[in-house]
């Protein structure tokens, strides 16, 4: 690298961070209030100083989650499918308060999140949704979240490092805005806590709910090793949270968290581990974008197989018996595109990457596989079809019969 352009670098750079060191910092506090006999929570917003804000443009989805509105400033509410809400704070010291409905139905009588006169299970998300944020130039808001517990219930979790009892730091170095997303379990609850390599890892779940925590804990020891091998990125904080029926039969990773019905097996009887694919979704952080869905889902179930059989918790009989019953199920499919995946879409794409792993080895002389194809889509944040497949045959060193297929068309 010519002299000149190392020094104009160095320069930049230098510029960077005196900007960055030169940032206003200004608090922007969120104090939930959780509400047991309205399934609601009451949330505050409080902005140290208000002038540091131009606006927070919300989504509101279509609007039914939230109400009574209150603001310093102005307060400009769009009703409608996709509702929208903008806050124009005051210049001082200034709050907007509002309240959301924390139990969420499904027509099968399920929850998605729920909050009983015990307990409350939910996600950040929806407790304060997401927004464009207007700021002023060298300003940086610095988040923290606080929780007001009903009378008698215990204690609280989040995948946010805990400053205090019921406190926690929300920092997000991806995001302009800093709101608390992942799932959130509050109430009288039950935990188990252990360290995996850097990570600090928590499973929680109300009492009386059934919640294997130590098998989940056990689960994860086993299968750590591995996660670390493949995934050069974990968190510093990993929370599992369960519950029992009517709990949605599910599961469902969020920003480092999972939600996890506690009726539910660690591992199937076809040898994938729900627990597991979660772990790789919060530990992969892709996301696909329109009709590409195949690339994440697909990741997701091909290492909740993989990590378990690498970790010595699958014996090659059964894992030539899943592989079968993998391409039964999928014999039909013609195509792995679209928005939402069907189960057969996925097993084909499990037997696609399967597939993909094997030719990369081969190619490479065991040099390479799948597992590099995965750490560069990280890298890449975001992936579509003709980069997977640019991304694969980089790998190879040449082109890939295996994605030369009518699937990804």
């Amino acid at each position: 690298m010519a002299v000149g352009l190392r020094l104009a670098l160095a320069v930049g750079a230098l510029a960077l961070s005196s900007s960055v060191w030169a940032a206003k910092k200004v608090d922007l506090d969120y104090h939930v209030r959780l509400l047991p006999q309205s399934e609601q929570a009451e949330v505050r917003l409080t902005l140290a100083q208000g002038s540091a804000v131009r606006s927070l443009d919300f989504d509101l989805g279509d609007g039914s989650d939230y109400s009574d509105f209150k603001a310093d400033g102005q307060w400009q509410l769009t009703p409608g499918k996709a509702a929208r809400g903008v806050w124009r704070p005051a210049a001082d010291k200034a709050s907007l308060t509002y309240r959301v409905r924390i139990s969420h139905g499904r027509k099968n009588g399920s929850f998605d999140t729920r909050m009983t006169p015990n307990w409350a299970l939910l996600r950040g998300d929806d407790l304060v949704p997401a927004a464009k944020l207007d700021q002023q130039d060298g300003t940086e808001l610095v988040s923290r979240l606080e929780f007001e517990l009903p009378t008698g219930w215990k204690s609280v979790e989040t995948a946010w490092p805990r400053i205090g009892k019921n406190k926690f730091r929300v920092n997000n170095a991806s995001r302009l805005f800093d709101r608390p997303t992942g799932w959130m379990l509050a109430g009288h609850l039950g935990s188990r806590r252990t360290r995996l390599g850097e990570t600090e890892v928590t499973v929680a779940s109300p009492l009386g709910q059934g919640m294997h925590r130590m098998d989940v804990l056990t689960l994860l020891t086993f299968v750590w090793p591995q996660a670390q091998a493949v995934f050069p990125r974990h968190p510093s904080k990993l929370l599992i949270v369960g519950a029992s029926d009517p709990m949605w039969r599910g599961s469902l990773a969020a920003r480092e968290s999972i939600y996890l019905n506690s009726r539910m097996p660690l591992v199937s009887e076809s040898g994938s581990s729900a627990l597991v694919r979660e772990m790789v979704q919060v530990f992969g952080r892709i996301n696909d974008r329109e009709r590409n869905d195949w690339i994440r889902e697909g990741f997701a179930e091909f290492y909740a197989i993989e990590l378990v059989r690498r970790a010595g918790g699958m014996s090659d009989e059964r894992y030539e018996s899943l592989q079968k019953k993998l391409a039964k199920d999928s014999q039909q499919v013609t195509t792995l595109r679209g928005e939402k995946l069907s189960p057969a879409q996925v097993s084909k794409t499990v037997i696609l990457l399967g597939e993909l792993d094997r030719e990369i080895r081969l190619k490479t002389r065991n040099k390479r596989s799948l597992d590099d194809v995965l750490r560069g889509a990280m890298h890449l944040g975001s992936v579509d079809t003709k980069e997977f497949v640019q991304l694969a045959e980089s790998v190879i060193g040449e082109s890939s019969k295996v994605l030369d297929t009518e699937l990804l068309q």
